[in-house]
């Protein structure tokens, strides 16, 4: 009998594409279709976290390391889109 992997997922997607959608207008240069780059380059800068339930692991969660998440997807999130928006200036100039 094959397992079902489908409920699997990173912890961090969900909350790294809502950081996205809020951060985007920050960045003018950024077209909307840049913004699944981004999110990619942001869930490559944090730490993969695998859960099937999020509250599997927001339950052994200490506030600290809630509060420590929030500031690493800030921060993963605000590097994505520099570094995204400077890769497609930097071809726009060839």
């Amino acid at each position: 009998m094959p397992a079902d992997f489908s409920s699997l997922r990173n912890y961090f997607e969900r909350q790294v594409f809502e950081a996205v959608v809020v951060i985007a207008h920050q960045y003018p240069l950024l077209a909307e279709e840049q913004l699944p780059d981004v999110a990619c380059v942001a869930l490559n800068y944090l730490p993969t976290r695998y859960i099937r339930h999020e509250v599997d692991l927001v339950f052994y969660l200490t506030e600290k390391e809630r509060a420590d998440n929030e500031i690493a997807i800030a921060d993963a999130v605000r590097y994505a889109c520099e570094f995204v928006q400077a890769r497609f200036a930097m071809r726009a100039r060839r």
